[in-house]
């Protein structure tokens, strides 16, 4: 019986089975109900760990390479991105429980002596508890705004420049204020994970029938379903030729494997200095061939 005993306890769960960063606070996983006061944690919680963790691989690329930049003084290819004196700075739009930003403060930013996170949420009591347990943790650098991502940019709290740009499963345009978000602050990268596009299918289904007596292509999104993969396929490829037309080169990819979350396109955009022509024709044409650019012309200017 007492080897039962010990063996069962053995297979408990414990932080060190998590795969988790060295130096990782425990106590912040507890205090995000990511892990229970035990060290455990359940199925859902191990599926939204393991996204952020994943998610915070190609952030922490991106920081590390804006950090040595900026250390070697290179010259920046937009000039009104200049290296600040106070360290790196990151806006993350639709921050919910802010796990995100909590999980990169503590990986990245608590070893600095300077660089902030700035927290972006609509949902005041989300952000109250955002903000005490920053006070908690002693998370000094970590700036909580109860404000919408399109409002956010004339804040007072937030600096003029922002070096990196992340929105995780910000719903429908929620996205694109990132996007505009970032223009505006001059972001070297944005990071982003799209979720819910509804805006271009609505737009989609209001024109269906005039589109299916103009062209074979309208078949495409005919049914319902297929007009919110389409508009939402359609969003996406629209986001990463505007982000071309620039100035920043993008890559998309999976965020995690399609069994732990259907919202799974991660959008990577750097930039260059470089805007693409080709990218501006194409987004035009876009518009063009799916009958919207009347409607989106204010989104992409």
């Amino acid at each position: 019986m007492k080897k039962n005993s010990v063996s069962s306890k053995t297979n408990e769960p414990k932080p060190l089975d998590l795969d988790l960063r060295p130096g990782q606070s425990i106590e912040l996983l507890k205090e995000l109900h990511i892990l229970t006061r035990e060290g455990k944690l359940n199925q859902d919680s191990r599926r939204k760990l393991k996204q952020v963790l994943h998610l915070y691989q190609f952030i922490e690329k991106i920081l590390k390479e804006l950090a040595e930049e900026d250390a070697a003084k290179i010259p920046k290819f937009n000039e009104a991105a200049p290296v600040s004196s106070s360290g790196l700075t990151l806006a993350d739009h639709g921050a919910g429980k802010s796990y995100l930003g909590f999980i990169v403060y503590d990986l990245f930013f608590k070893a600095l002596s300077q660089g902030a996170i700035f927290g972006i949420e609509t949902r005041a009591e989300l952000v109250e508890a955002s903000r005490a347990l920053a006070k908690r943790l002693d998370f000094q650098r970590m700036v909580f705004l109860n404000t919408s991502v399109a409002e956010s940019s004339q804040s007072e709290l937030m600096p003029a420049h922002i070096d990196v740009v992340t929105a995780l499963h910000a719903c429908d345009t929620a996205t694109d204020d990132a996007i505009a978000f970032g223009l505006q602050k001059n972001a070297r990268a944005m990071v982003l994970v799209p979720c819910c596009q509804a805006e271009v299918a609505a737009k989609l289904r209001q024109n269906k029938a005039l589109n299916l007596s103009k062209t074979p292509l309208a078949e495409l999104w005919r049914h319902p379903l297929h007009t919110r993969e389409i508009g939402s396929q359609l969003t996406n490829v629209l986001r990463c030729l505007y982000l071309e037309s620039k100035g920043y080169t993008v890559t998309v990819t999976e965020l995690v494997g399609w069994e732990h979350s259907m919202k799974n396109e991660l959008i990577l955009a750097r930039y260059t200095g470089r805007p693409k022509a080709a990218a501006v024709d194409r987004l035009q044409a876009l518009l063009s061939e799916f009958g919207l650019t009347e409607s989106l012309a204010s989104r992409y200017p």
